[in-house]
């Protein structure tokens, strides 16, 4: 617990690969390979990570190229802990990292599951569809990183 009694506390960083992994599927998210979240892990360019009485219970990051181009990843908070404004929390975090660091001109785009888009508004993203573009994506398939796209739900 926080010393202003708030059992919640955002600590900048990511968590561990196992930590990583768990965090996601509490939260209903799709599991990652280990090798892969290992790799990625420590290219994030800001991570917060949000803890309940000192155990790791969500997470937020950024990634991208540090100048013209950042994505809003990996937002989870397990629905146990849902309605206390903790991914509120995540996101003001993250965004307020974006403002501090990032070039005037960047793009930072995110992909919005669900109801989470009524969050994300609160912070100024938009729906790129109304703007004559839509949000693609592709996750790669097989061990040797060619194969097909997967139609389908959340990257």
């Amino acid at each position: 617990m926080n010393s202003d009694g708030d059992p919640y506390e955002l600590t900048v960083g990511v968590p561990s690969v196992e930590e990583f992994r768990r965090l996601r599927t509490d939260a209903g998210l799709s599991d990652k390979d280990p090798g892969a979240v290992a790799l990625a892990l420590p290219q994030t360019w800001h991570g917060v990570v949000l803890r309940h009485e000192g155990q790791p219970i969500g997470m937020g990051r950024v990634i991208g190229d540090g100048g013209t181009a950042f994505q809003i990843v990996d937002i989870c908070v397990p629905p146990a802990h849902q309605g206390r404004g903790l991914g509120k929390r995540v996101m003001a975090a993250l965004t307020g990292e974006l403002e501090r660091r990032a070039p005037a001109t960047a793009y930072v785009s995110l992909i919005a599951d669900g109801p989470a888009r009524f969050l994300y508004e609160k912070f100024g993203f938009a729906d790129t569809a109304t703007h004559d573009s839509i949000g693609m994506y592709r996750v790669m398939q097989g061990s040797s990183g060619s194969g097909g796209a997967r139609a389908g739900a959340e990257a």
